[in-house]
């Protein structure tokens, strides 16, 4: 029987010493992602002749090597204490961010650019593994979306850094742009060295925890989910076969895909969009900030709503219906003022921003194991990341300011990560009711060593919907 203050006092503990700095990271981590747009409108694009779609291009590649290199990333960083590896490639993107101040062609910024997806590629998924291994499932989506909140904290603080930031243009001869890279990398290192001493470690090694706490962890998550039947412990033939069939991951992956074009999008191109709305480059910057709030205070509020109910599809549906609202606006702009293609920002970021960590945490609600959470938040996060290559390409500069393409396409994918959900959630509420009629309990029949790796493939698991 578990002792349930003592479970509340544990859960507050690794709270504290979990996220904190995990937040941070993932802070720094997206605005050096995003930093470009917001150098883009500070005289970026005349001093690195990015004309045409090379702006696109230097989006574009940096998704090459951040998609391949995701799954290699958490098979390795399983095997390392998490403090270090995570603090290894915070260091080094932080370098090549710095280096992007004073790069002087557009070839060079294409290569650091694509050096820069090549350190950031572990980040998410290291950190959606490595969090999974510490909560029971309905508690994982509201710490997930507090998570994301860093996305729209670190687009609101690059808008208002960049605002400052431009008072040093021609400062020791550099543009104001240059500043941008500059500051901010240096930033990224000092919290890159301030990580290494405290990001935890996985639960069995962690030393915040005493032995009795880690043993009181290991009952509550073995009692969520039937944790301890369901287990992939070992990575072996018989696992790599589960995982890459596993129908979940594949539609959940699709589906983070679709609905994660909408985050790419805001991010990548809401200073220039809002520049043409009329504004100033400085008050472009300013007027992002109100954005990201209002998409921080919605994501919260409706994932505190989605762990209470226990329930995740209708969420990202409502998600998907407030930016096809917000989208619709901007796709008919033109008899619209300033101040209702403005509202129109607020819709789609806040429907966009809502669904995509409720799409992370359901995956990671519906596997368990060891090397399946591995692989399964790698593939998702690989397969997402195509939507920062359709965000980099779709916004074409010789469409400003309707951006039909742009828009267009971004309510398409969106749905068809709407339409994914809904195939998902069909496939889960089949399966567990097969699973309540016995009718898996057939695989309780395969050799000890498979029943006892199978992971959620395992009949006595239930998914959450």
């Amino acid at each position: 029987m578990i002792d349930v203050r003592a479970e509340r006092r544990l859960v507050r503990k690794i709270d504290l010493h979990v996220y904190p700095i995990l937040f941070l990271i993932y802070i720094m981590s997206f605005l050096d992602r995003i930093n470009i747009s917001n150098a883009r409108i500070m005289g970026m694009t005349k001093d690195l002749d990015l004309r045409g779609n090379r702006f696109n291009i230097a989006l574009f590649v940096f998704f090459i090597p951040f998609i391949l290199l995701e799954v290699p990333s958490n098979m390795v960083f399983k095997k390392f204490k998490p403090a270090y590896y995570i603090s290894f490639l915070m260091l080094s993107w932080a370098i090549i961010n710095m280096c992007m101040g004073f790069v002087t062609t557009y070839e060079g910024l294409v290569v650091l650019r694509f050096f820069l997806g090549t350190f950031e590629a572990g980040v998410m998924p290291g950190i959606v593994y490595l969090t999974s291994t510490y909560y029971k499932r309905h508690e994982f989506q509201t710490r997930m979306s507090f998570f994301f909140c860093s996305t729209v904290i670190g687009g609101a603080f690059g808008g208002l850094l960049a605002y400052a930031i431009a008072d040093l243009d021609g400062l020791n001869g550099l543009a104001g742009w240059r500043w941008i890279f500059i500051v901010e990398g240096l930033m990224t290192a000092a919290v890159a060295i301030f990580s290494a001493f405290f990001i935890v470690d996985w639960p069995e090694k962690c030393r915040f925890l005493s032995p009795d706490e880690k043993r009181l962890l290991e009952l509550r998550l073995a009692a969520d989910g039937a944790g301890s039947l369901a287990r992939m412990d070992t990575l072996n033939a018989y696992a790599y076969q589960r995982i890459l069939t596993d129908w979940k991951i594949w539609l959940g992956g699709l589906t983070y895909m679709g609905i994660g074009i909408t985050g790419y999008a805001t991010t990548f191109f809401m200073p220039t969009i809002l520049l043409e709305f009329g504004w100033t480059a400085r008050d472009a910057q300013i007027h992002t900030i109100p954005v990201y709030a209002v998409s921080a205070v919605g994501m919260v509020a409706v994932a505190y709503l989605s762990d209470r109910l226990k329930h995740r599809y209708g969420f990202i549906i409502l998600g998907c219906i407030i930016s096809t609202v917000g989208y619709a606006m901007l796709l008919c702009q033109g008899g619209l003022s300033s101040n209702a293609r403005y509202g129109a920002v607020f819709l789609v970021s806040l429907g966009g921003f809502v669904s995509t960590p409720i799409v992370l945490a359901w995956l990671a609600n519906n596997v368990t194991g060891q090397w399946k959470r591995a692989f399964s938040s790698a593939i998702q996060v690989a397969l997402g990341n195509i939507a920062g290559i359709a965000a980099a390409l779709i916004f074409r500069a010789d469409e400003a300011p309707h951006y039909l393409t742009g828009y267009g396409t971004s309510v398409a994918l969106m749905w068809f990560g709407g339409v994914t959900a809904s195939l998902l959630f069909a496939g889960l509420l089949v399966e567990n009711r097969l699973r309540d009629e016995g009718k898996r309990d057939v695989r309780l029949n395969r050799p000890k060593e498979e029943v006892d790796n199978m992971g959620d493939y395992h009949p006595s698991f239930r998914f959450t919907l």
